[in-house]
């Protein structure tokens, strides 16, 4: 996974790079993870960090309770989401993060979601709660 500061997001394709894309199952086609996540999965990991691509996430945000987020609409960028579930950790977490690493996961691995209206999503771009009606 590469660190990009702008990335085009499509409500039929998803990320053009990304291991969901194109598939037909849309609920997952972006994942987003907090930095306050991160921080807590390294700290129960003993670490000083853990970065969004050790999770295989795509938008890494800050300041936001994601999970309050499920079912609703959210605006980042040009693009509009909505947030469809947790991000569960797999199995890979183990290899990956060491042991230990799937239930350092646990509750911390970020949302899924899926691609309503396609623009782009550019570094530091706020993440906006779309209310009923907006």
């Amino acid at each position: 996974m590469l660190s990009q500061g702008a990335i085009m997001l499509d409500p039929e394709a998803g990320l053009p790079s990304d291991h969901y894309h194109s598939r037909t199952q849309r609920a997952r086609q972006v994942t987003l993870v907090g930095t306050e996540n991160l921080a807590a999965i390294a700290s129960f990991l003993g670490r000083d960090a853990v970065g969004p691509e050790q999770l295989r996430r795509n938008i890494l945000v800050s300041g936001v309770n994601l999970l309050a987020l499920k079912n609703r609409r959210i605006r980042v960028g040009a693009a509009v989401l909505e947030v469809t579930g947790e991000c569960q950790p797999c199995s890979r977490m183990e290899e990956i993060l060491g042991p230990g690493g799937y239930n350092a996961v646990r509750g911390h691995g970020g949302v899924t979601a899926r691609i309503l209206v396609g623009g782009t999503v550019q570094s530091g771009d706020p993440v906006q709660r779309i209310d009923d009606g907006d």
